[in-house]
């Protein structure tokens, strides 16, 4: 404010001098007057930009963990029902699968068995969206085209 008031009191007394710039530091001043508040402005509208960014991108990399959580569970319930199927640990393969599946943090959604080779798919919801992933486990040489 200080500076301000020095500014117009140079072009008042400036006037008064007769300079041959007359008026020229008063509109300045006054430009200035009417500019008052605008950085406060243009710093609210960052803020706010950059805070709806933010509200944007948070739920898409929470999104990413989620997918990348169920894909792990998919391929441990794959794994499992292939061991299952080969004899490497006792029990069912789709229930073995579906305990692998539950401990990771998903659902099993479905097992097959195609002879040695276990397809599955496990899921969980997101925000109202399935994500589900499939995965395929196998004996070596085992990999269907």
């Amino acid at each position: 404010m200080a500076r301000w008031r020095r500014s117009l009191w140079h072009a008042q007394g400036a006037e008064a001098r007769g300079s041959r710039r007359r008026g020229t530091q008063a509109w300045e001043a006054q430009a200035r007057a009417g500019e008052s508040g605008s950085g406060s402005l243009l710093a609210v509208g960052v803020i706010a930009s950059v805070f709806a960014l933010t509200m944007m991108l948070v739920p898409l990399s929470q999104a990413l963990t989620v997918k990348q959580r169920v894909t792990g569970a998919a391929d441990a319930a794959a794994l499992a029902a292939a061991n299952t199927v080969s004899g490497a640990i006792a029990g069912f393969p789709c229930e073995s699968a579906d305990v692998a599946a539950q401990l990771n943090g998903a659902a099993l959604r479905r097992c097959e068995l195609d002879g040695s080779v276990a397809t599955v798919s496990a899921g969980a919801r997101y925000l109202g969206f399935d994500i589900v992933v499939f995965a395929r486990a196998g004996p070596p040489g085992s990999a269907q085209g």
